[in-house]
Order: C-alpha cells, then structure tokens, then sequence
C-alpha cells in the first residue's frame, strides 16, 4: 500500500475532510514511494554532459476546450501539490502539464548541475515539444512564479497569457540582502529537522495557525530529510536558494509582453535570507500587501487580485477565491 496517507491527505485538500497529521514516511531522492494523484510520466534529457530524467503529469479532460494549461511548482514543492487546480481545470476543459523540474519532486538529483531559471525554462520547452503543444497559459507558484516569468520572457510566442500566485522574486534581494556561499547554503539545509520545516510552513506561510489539511506539504519535505538521499537532496536544494537569489526577473517585469493575472496573498511575508539583512530593513522585505500592486504597475498587461489575510499558498488557504479568480481570467482570454 504505497503512501495511503498521502493520498489521504491530498483527497483532503479537495473535498474539505480533516486529516490526522502523522510522521511522514522516508522518501528516497526520486520519491519512489510517494504517490502522485495522477500518472508521472518521464522525460530523458541530455543536459551539462549527463542524462537526466524530468518527472511529470499530463492531464488531458474528457471535453477539451483546445487550450492547455502548464503549472509550475514552487522550491518547497512538488507537482503533486496541484491537484486541485488540476481537477477544476480539467473539469473546464483545459488540458493540464505539470512538471516538477530537475532537481525537485520525481525528477533526478544531479551530483553536480548548473542550475539556472533559463535552464528549467529550456528544460520545460523540451516537453512542450516533445508533448506536441504549441502554445499555453503559463502559471507559476513561488518560485515556480519566477521560472514562469522566465519562460515567458524567453519563448514569448508560446504563451498566451501568464498567472504568477504569490510567487517570490518581486523585489531584488542582492540590494539587501548579503551574498553566502552554496556551501554556506547547503550547511544550513544539514542542519534542518523535521520539526523546523513544520515551524517554517506555520510561521511563514499560515500566520502561525496550523491546520491539518495543511499536511500534505510537509510530507514531501519531511519524508526527504528522514529518507536515504538528503546530503544530495540537500546539496540540490542549496544550489536552488543560490539560483533565486543570483538571478532576479523583477527587473524585467516591463517586458513581460503577454496578458499576466496576480494572484497575491496579502499577509505573506516570504523574503529569501531576511534572517542575515540588516535589522533596519528586515521587516520592509517580503511585504506582498505592497509588492502586488508594485508588480502590476509594472508589468505592462497585468491584473491584480488581492487576497486579504492569506498568506504564500492561497490554493491551499483559500482555495475558492483563488480558484474563481484563476478560472475568470482563463475564461477572459479565451
């Protein structure tokens, strides 16, 4: 019976049932015993000298509408998490890829990678080609949010429109923030326990307020850091903090050139190394009840939805305002 909690917990999120949270299981780098809500399918890429393998989905409605929608993860995440985005698009028509790029979820770990948001965003254009889809709503949570950025900047022509939720990289924390070292980076991963990724989650993304439909997201993370392959996981995991802060897109923002929907979280507090900035601007970082609207004037085409008192993941948080803002604005670009 492979990874029945988990699936418990996901079926949870959708229809509302309470789960009872519980020690996550061991996971290995490749998540063999995590059970995504649909097929993982993988793709074989030839990338920096060594083939690796990107996991994903690809979800496909029983009436489509003709337009398809790519979902990309966050860096504490996985495409797992998306389910119930999924059921409700699919439930609209929409043909649905969510990937979980290398490094991340049920891709492979690379010893040694150069890991850069041009990079996935290639990565990600290599499966829309090889899944024969020309053209998507591209859409991305967290970090997922600043690759999305990306692949729209470089392959304008297969975008028809983006939507950022909550995603960070809204202002650029090299001005604030100190530069460490991936070693740095990767010894503080090392030194993480199960209880202080629980603490994290609770404090930064739900305002202290922990619930147990929450638990699906730490079971992931939790399941890697008790499982066989966390050095690796956590060496990757340290290059990933090293690539979102060296390489900043809101300084592109004005470029961005496709109809862009932000969905914002108002309470979120997320900034990437607030601990080591100055304690003068400390609590001036990660204000999304400021960078929402900063980024909409940016962004030439963009709208903006507020939503008050929720923090960094409003698809769990509050899943029917995100969701009926999402769907309304593919259904305007349609």
């Amino acid at each position: 019976m492979r990874v029945f909690t988990s699936l418990l917990a996901l079926v949870a999120l959708t229809f509302g049932t309470p789960t009872v949270a519980a020690e996550s299981p061991a996971f290995d780098a490749r998540l063999s015993g995590y059970d995504y809500p649909y097929p993982v399918h993988t793709l074989e890429l030839e990338s920096q000298r060594q083939t690796l393998e990107m996991a994903y989905m690809d979800v496909r409605p029983e009436q489509p509408n003709g337009d398809t929608v790519l979902l990309l993860h966050g860096k504490n995440f996985s495409g797992a998490y998306w389910q119930s985005t999924i059921e409700r698009l699919v439930e609209e028509g929409y043909r649905v890829v969510a990937p979980d790029q290398i490094g991340f979820g049920k891709s492979s770990k690379p010893r040694h990678f150069q890991y850069s948001f041009q990079t996935l965003a290639d990565h990600t254009r290599t499966l829309l080609d090889t899944l024969g889809i020309g053209h998507v709503t591209v859409m991305g949570h967290s970090m997922g949010g600043m690759l999305a950025t990306r692949f729209t900047l470089m392959f304008p022509e297969r975008s028809d429109s983006l939507v950022l939720v909550n995603p960070i990289g809204l202002e650029d924390w090299r001005q604030y923030v100190p530069w460490q070292s991936v070693d740095a980076w990767y010894q503080g991963e090392l030194k993480k326990k199960p209880e202080d990724i629980k603490a994290y989650m609770t404090k930064a993304y739900f305002d202290g307020q922990w619930k147990d439909r929450y638990q699906p997201l730490l079971t992931l993370q939790q399941g890697w850091l008790r499982g066989p392959d966390y050095p690796r996981i956590a060496w990757n995991s340290a290059l990933h903090y090293d690539m979102i802060f060296s390489q900043p897109v809101v300084h592109e923002f004005p470029d961005v050139p496709v109809p862009t929907l932000l969905i914002i979280g108002t309470r979120d507090r997320t900034a990437l190394g607030r601990n080591r900035a100055p304690e003068d601007v400390r609590d001036q970082l990660g204000r999304y009840d400021q960078l929402g609207a900063r980024t909409a004037k940016a962004i030439p085409d963009a709208k903006l939805v507020e939503l008050e008192g929720i923090g960094h993941v409003p698809q769990y948080e509050a899943y029917d305002d995100y969701i009926e803002a999402l769907t309304d604005f593919l259904a305007a670009q349609r």
